[in-house]
């Protein structure tokens, strides 16, 4: 959708962004972080021209945006920036509606699209429209300010910090508010911001950037759990990841190779392979295909008299279990509503993948607080 090649941008001697090459897909919300003057806003900026790159080329659509006419190009993108740039002359309803009828689209049509756009963004059109935005509030004038940057439909949305001057609550809101848009209509937005814990919230990709690098850019679950290098780990925080619990999935606090044995085991050398891998249960799995078919326990085992039965005639075939992609905190709740201490770890087929134990469980749940003691 959106491609930087070999991008450069200096201004006199100096280099804000050095031979930047990636690409944005379509129907993706990216946001780029990092430090003021790392060159997050100047890289936003050059997609609709407001700034020309030094070297290298921009693509649209396969399309190079230096051959377009820069008006037409930055009409058919929306634009949010902090001070959201309502004109105080306009009413709402002028400032929604300038782009269309400077488009010569239908009247009709502009007064429907308005009416729509008001109520997508939480505001009535009957309290608003004939309002001027010093009669509105922070929080409702960067409403009006994303459903301007709606109005054409455009793909493209670059949103430069648009929420940054707001109070928590009412950015909150927004944030949740955008989120909610994005599902619906899967735009290609271009987010730039400071706060980190924004970036998780709302990205499907984060670029990271210092000094007009990109350092690392990467979906925010990896950059989450894989920081690439220092610089990203203090960035993002070391304890970052326990304010997105779900992104600590089941597989990764799993034992990944459980003990085993077959439906026909006899009782006995369960018990010996309990006592020699100091465990207390055994996953009774088809030995071919991994296939979960039933858990036995050291408890059940002493139960029986017989120990030459095989494992099938005493194992439990009804058993809770998560996926690999559940979350820990979904892992948790399974834990809490069944009251059991291991857990099998699923693929859709009912493969066994591993097991997550009480001792596992608490290993990562400590590991919180041992790095905020180092931290």
């Amino acid at each position: 959708m959106i491609k930087f090649e070999n991008i450069t941008k200096k201004f006199k001697d100096t280099s804000v962004i050095k031979n930047l090459s990636f690409e944005i897909e379509e129907g993706k919300l990216v946001a780029f972080i990092g430090a003021s003057g790392c060159g997050k806003t100047t890289t936003l900026k050059m997609i609709n021209r407001l700034i020309k790159p030094t070297t290298g080329h921009i693509y649209i659509d396969g399309e190079d945006i230096a051959t377009k006419d820069v008006i037409e190009l930055r009409r058919n993108m929306g634009y949010v920036i902090q001070q959201t740039g309502l004109f105080p002359h306009m009413t709402i309803k002028e400032n929604i509606e300038l782009i269309p009828k400077v488009q010569k689209q239908d009247s009709e049509k502009i007064k429907a699209r308005t009416l729509e756009l008001m109520d997508m963004v939480g505001l009535n059109p009957e309290d608003y429209l004939d309002r001027y935005p010093t009669e509105l509030s922070g929080g409702q004038q960067q409403r009006v300010g994303v459903a301007r940057a709606f109005a054409t439909d455009p793909k493209i949305i670059l949103m430069d910090e648009p929420f940054s001057a707001l109070d928590p609550i009412t950015r909150t809101g927004l944030q949740d508010e955008l989120l909610n848009l994005q599902s619906k209509l899967k735009k290609t937005i271009v987010f730039v911001t400071h706060d980190m814990s924004e970036a998780i919230k709302i990205a499907d990709m984060i670029c990271i950037m210092d000094g007009g690098n990109i350092v690392q850019y990467d979906t925010p679950e990896n950059i989450l759990k894989y920081p690439i290098n220092s610089f990203v780990a203090e960035f993002v925080g070391k304890n970052r990841i326990w304010t997105s619990p779900e992104f600590i999935k089941s597989e990764d606090i799993m034992i990944e190779n459980p003990v085993t044995c077959h439906r026909n085991m006899e009782l006995f050398k369960c018990i010996e392979t309990m006592r020699h891998s100091k465990v207390d249960s055994l996953m009774v799995i088809d030995t071919k295909t991994r296939f979960l078919e039933g858990i036995i326990t050291a408890k059940e085992i002493q139960g029986v008299a017989d120990k030459s039965k095989p494992v099938n005639t005493v194992m439990r075939t009804r058993f809770p279990s998560v996926s690999n992609d559940d979350n820990i905190i979904q892992v948790l709740k399974t834990v809490d509503s069944h009251n059991v201490s291991d857990i099998p770890v699923l693929n859709n087929k009912g493969i066994l993948l591993g097991l997550i134990t009480k001792s596992s469980l608490i290993t990562t749940l400590s590991q919180q607080y041992l790095e905020s003691e180092v931290s």
